[in-house]
């Protein structure tokens, strides 16, 4: 006996179909206009986009698969959109040389003394779509930096003509909900957030860069290589 499947299911499938050459952020119209279209209520277009990313009060958008980095590459947002065929860019909310935190100070002062940071808080898109919020210190030094497009150019391309490569850095790797950062990236508060927390060191093994990244979890993934430890021994 033939399956007939649910009407939402077929909705779906058509609009997944419709979406194949969308781009991703692209929006779709409204639960009326799509009820109105397929002639059906809207309580069977919500089920039918129940997989799509939506976002309250902006409408519901093309969710595709998040690119993936391997943890184990030190790789700028901007030289890694640009490897994944997409267009980066930058909005900067906040930049300007302040005072350091004590774990800004722990982490670019080691030794003490300065104690002031450049800051550097920037949404960072893909596409035009928000992908994560950056909050970044620098050395006090590296005042250089403000006067830099930071919309458009690479940051860490910036530091390299500056005679400071990022060479080797360590991530410690949390979560949070977006909270009162949801508008900013354009999701609900309650949407979950990948926190990177990044220290990098330049070629002289000097501290260079310290970094809090908030990613959105369904827009970027960590790609993580292990080996399988063997059991303890047994006595």
């Amino acid at each position: 006996m033939a399956t007939t499947h649910p009407l939402y299911e077929r909705i779906e499938k058509r609009l997944r179909a419709r979406l194949d050459a969308a781009a991703d952020g692209d929006l779709l119209p409204s639960e009326p206009q799509l009820a109105k279209e397929f002639g059906v209520a809207r309580m069977t277009v919500r089920a039918a986009l129940a997989g799509l990313e939506r976002v309250p009060g902006k409408g519901t958008f093309v969710r595709k698969a998040a690119p993936a980095r391997p943890v184990g590459t030190l790789l700028s947002f901007h030289d890694e959109t640009l490897a994944a065929g997409r267009t980066p860019s930058s909005r900067v909310l906040y930049a300007a040389r302040r005072a350091a935190s004590p774990e800004e100070r722990a982490n670019l002062y080691p030794a003490g003394a300065p104690q002031d940071v450049i800051a550097i808080s920037r949404v960072r898109l893909a596409d035009g779509l928000p992908v994560a919020l950056e909050h970044a210190a620098f050395p006090a030094d590296l005042d250089t930096l403000l006067t830099a497009d930071l919309e458009v150019d690479s940051l860490h391309a910036t530091l390299r003509r500056l005679g400071r490569n990022p060479t080797l850095g360590s991530s410690v790797l949390t979560a949070r909900t977006a909270d009162d950062d949801a508008a900013e990236l354009g999701v609900s508060p309650t949407t979950p957030l990948l926190v990177e927390t990044r220290s990098i060191l330049d070629q002289h093994g000097d501290p260079l860069e310290y970094t809090i990244s908030c990613y959105v979890a369904d827009r970027y993934a960590l790609k993580v290589d292990f080996t399988v430890a063997a059991p303890a021994p047994t006595g």
